[in-house]
Parts: structure tokens; sequence; C-alpha cells
């Protein structure tokens, strides 16, 4: 275990070395967009590098920067975690793919609890995110939870306060689990917050600082934030019934019985899937590129990167508790998505 949270944390070394250096070089390959994949998009791109000597430029902005950017053409692909719809796809002239899969978890700062220690449901989480739940020792929550000693300590809700591909796939899974989230809230990459104790954090990394330092705050992070930060996380009820932790074979299992060529831009939800070990925040982060790209070159070495990283990123993406993309689907990519890029 401490093997592999030190080996998250020079993932993010690596990250920020991979950014100064394309910033500085002018690197081949300019992305922004989704905080979610920021680790694995790092870590595939040392790789590249050093294959190649071709280098990435990807800023990590928050899905609906990403969209902005890749709209504005400012950068060869823009990445989101919530996809656009065929419609949006087909009206910008873009193509759009997944690249990864992960999980959104739900975390928590209580004193004296371990890492899955706790147990939720997904209708007693929506209460707490509706504010409707507002103390730790809450009779909902202690009823799930028989025996532990809950402290009586207000629940502070850390959210993102960007655009965020994490937050739409958390607001997603809530609007499947609750009537009253999905009639006051619903879903979206960015929403008005209803609980009166909240504070906002932008990316991530800012959702995961601020709920390790706000006593008994709850928030929700992609599940590499989770390891590199050494986070409490909960367990969670699935659609069997079932509470599952979070890790690599639980997405993957959600992920299994997925039908990419259903939606339009493959934009599957994987929310609450069935299956008895399947994680029910799972969810692809997606890639945007255009159909006629402004920059052929850049953008057949965007491809070139993907092609990569399908190929040769598959156990780094297990080191860092993300599921590859099955191969049956990366030719789909290859055969159905790519060909509509003009080179």
């Amino acid at each position: 275990m401490n093997t592999k949270r030190t080996f998250i944390k020079s993932v993010a070394a690596a990250a920020m070395a991979t950014l100064a250096m394309g910033s500085a070089f002018a690197a081949d390959i300019t992305g922004a967009g989704a905080t979610f994949p920021f680790p694995m998009y790092a870590k595939w791109a040392e790789g590249y590098k050093a294959a190649t000597g071709n280098g990435l430029n990807y800023q990590s902005i928050g899905s609906s920067g990403g969209i902005r950017q890749i709209k504005a053409k400012t950068v060869t692909f823009g990445a989101t975690d919530a996809p656009l719809s065929g419609e949006d796809l087909e009206k910008e002239g873009l193509v759009q793919f997944p690249a990864i899969i992960g999980g959104t978890v739900p975390v928590v700062n209580l004193e004296g609890f371990k890492p899955g220690e706790l147990r939720i449901t997904g209708p007693v989480l929506a209460d707490m995110f509706l504010g409707k739940i507002t103390k730790w020792n809450d009779a909902k929550i202690a009823a799930l939870n028989p025996g532990k000693k809950l402290p009586e300590q207000e629940i502070t809700i850390v959210h993102r306060a960007d655009g965020s591909g994490t937050t739409f796939n958390f607001t997603d899974y809530l609007t499947a689990v609750s009537k009253d989230w999905s009639d006051k809230v619903g879903k979206g990459a960015a929403v008005k917050w209803p609980a009166a104790s909240s504070v906002g954090g932008k990316g991530n990394e800012g959702v995961a600082a601020n709920v390790n330092r706000v006593k008994g705050a709850l928030g929700y992070v992609e599940y590499a934030y989770v390891k590199k930060n050494n986070m409490t996380y909960m367990q969670l009820q699935n659609a069997d019934g079932k509470y599952v932790a979070p890790d690599d074979l639980t997405f993957a299992a959600a992920a299994a019985g997925a039908d990419w060529m259903s939606v339009p831009g493959m934009g599957v939800s994987m929310v609450n899937a069935k299956g008895a070990t399947s994680w029910p925040i799972s969810t692809a982060s997606f890639i945007l590129m255009y159909k006629q790209p402004t920059d052929k070159a850049a953008a057949a070495e965007a491809i070139k990167f993907f092609d990569w990283a399908f190929l040769n990123g598959k156990k780094m993406a297990q080191d860092l508790d993300y599921v590859a993309l099955p191969d049956a689907l990366t030719t789909q990519i290859r055969a159905k998505v790519w060909t509509q890029i003009q080179k």
C-alpha cells in the first residue's frame, strides 16, 4: 500500500513536470479539460515522451473548461467526463470517444474512522448533500453503521466550484437514486448546492484539500485523488444491494455491461450499474476532437498518442486504479471514430 501511494505521489510530480515541459518547449499536442483523468494522462504523456520524443501539454481545468477550449479551437483535444450529446457533436463538427474508466468516490473527514469503515446508501447520501441530514450521528446514518460511535458533528458539504464532469457523474448518480434530489437539483456539470453548510473547491485537487482541511467534511473526488491524498472513503450500496469499496475491479465490473455503440459519441452512463461487485458511481472520461482539425498534424499526433496509450498504457492505468478500455472497444474507436478525423 505504501509503495502504491508513493507511486501515485510520483505521478503527480511527473504530471507537473510534463506540463512545465510542454509549456517551455511547445509540445506537439495540446489538450485541456477534466481533472478526473489528469493523473492518467500525465503518466501516459511521460511514457509517450520517452518512447517517441513528442510531448503533451495538458491543462487540468475541469470538463466545462475543456469543452470551451476545444470549441474555441485553442487545443488539439478537449477532455470531459460529461459527454456531449449526439446533437451537440454534430452541430460542432466534433467526434467523441472514451479514453479511460474510473470512479467518483464519497470521501469524509471523520476522526477515528478508517477508509471503507463507514457504509452509506445512495438515498441517504443524497439527503446529506440536500442538507436534510446535517449531523454525522443522524439516525439514518447510524442505522447503516450499527456499533459505530458516530460523532455529533456538523456535516460540511464540499463540492466543486468549477464546471466539472466529476460533478456531472456524481449528480447523475444522485438523480438516479433519489427522487427528491432529481426534483430539487438534478444533474449537471454545475448545480446549485442546497446544503446550508457547504464549501467549494476548484478541481478534484481543491475538493480533496478542503475535505482534508475541514473536520466533519463530506465531498466527492475521483479515486486516484483518494489514494494520492490518503483520504477516507465510504463503502456504497450498489444497485444489487451489496456494499462495495471503490477500486479498479469494481469500476471494471460496472463497465462490463456498457453498450458503447448504443449512444451517439459513445456517451454511455454507467451510474448505478447492475452487478454484485459494481461500483455505482463509475464513469468514462471522454476526448473531443474536430472532424476537420485546424492543425491536422497535431490531430494526427494526438491520435498516435491515444493509440500508444491504448496499446501500452494498461499497466499504468492499473497502477493508478483506473481501468483501461477493453480491446474490443479500442478497435471500434479506431475503425468508427478516428476514421472520421480528416488527415
